[in-house]
């Protein structure tokens, strides 16, 4: 099963981060029963590990920290697993949504203590092929036993708008672009059952233009 997301707009230092996480879950096998941790496959983000600092939201102000970027990657890698049939041990919503993918299918992570983690419940091995090309993070689930039909299904339960908080009058700049807020929960369905994955609530980010 395979997933993919986009890095267009994304900073040159967010796409590297994101390839070096791709590099460290390129390969990884997953015995039957065994439990996947990302954080414990990719390792610590630190510059002597060749992460760079790009930017990571925190209540949605954009700040410089090592590893930014990382994310993309856990995400794509959640959405293959959820495709594949993987059973979700752990997994974290961002406080506000993320461009890269669709509301409630996003797996925060930051090392050492927000995860994605995620059991195999095969007889059979499944590998992880994890690449970077053609300006996209491209994830597979591959195992040598057939993967259930699954389908996942998103249901937006309520929309709310970001509010515009503009400074005094004069010349402005955008400081924060407004992004919209979600209640949302997503549902996997494979052959006769029917689970509930996720329950998420991400509130609207207010727009903030300050004069210049």
């Amino acid at each position: 099963m395979t997933y993919s997301t986009s890095l267009e707009g994304r900073s040159r230092a967010q796409r590297i981060n994101a390839c070096k996480g791709i590099t460290a879950i390129n390969g990884i096998v997953v015995a039957p029963g065994e439990t996947f941790s990302f954080n414990q496959t990719v390792g610590s983000w630190t510059k002597d590990r060749g992460f760079m600092k790009a930017p990571v939201s925190y209540n949605g102000t954009l700040l410089p920290a090592f590893g930014g970027g990382v994310c993309q990657t856990s995400t794509t890698l959640y959405n293959a697993a959820l495709l594949a049939g993987m059973e979700i041990v752990e997994r974290h919503h961002h406080r506000f949504m993320p461009g890269y993918v669709g509301a409630g299918l996003d797996s925060a992570v930051a090392f050492p203590d927000i995860d994605l983690r995620f059991r195999n419940p095969y007889s059979q091995p499944v590998a992880i092929s994890a690449s970077a090309s053609s300006g996209r993070l491209l994830v597979s689930l591959v195992s040598t036993e057939e993967f259930p039909r699954v389908a996942i299904e998103q249901k937006i339960n309520s929309v709310s708008e970001p509010i515009k908080i503009v400074g005094a009058q004069g010349g402005r700049i955008r400081r924060i672009h407004g992004k919209l807020g979600f209640d949302v929960a997503i549902y996997r369905r494979n052959g006769k059952n029917f689970e509930i994955i996720s329950h998420d609530n991400y509130p609207a980010m207010n727009e903030i233009v300050q004069k210049s």
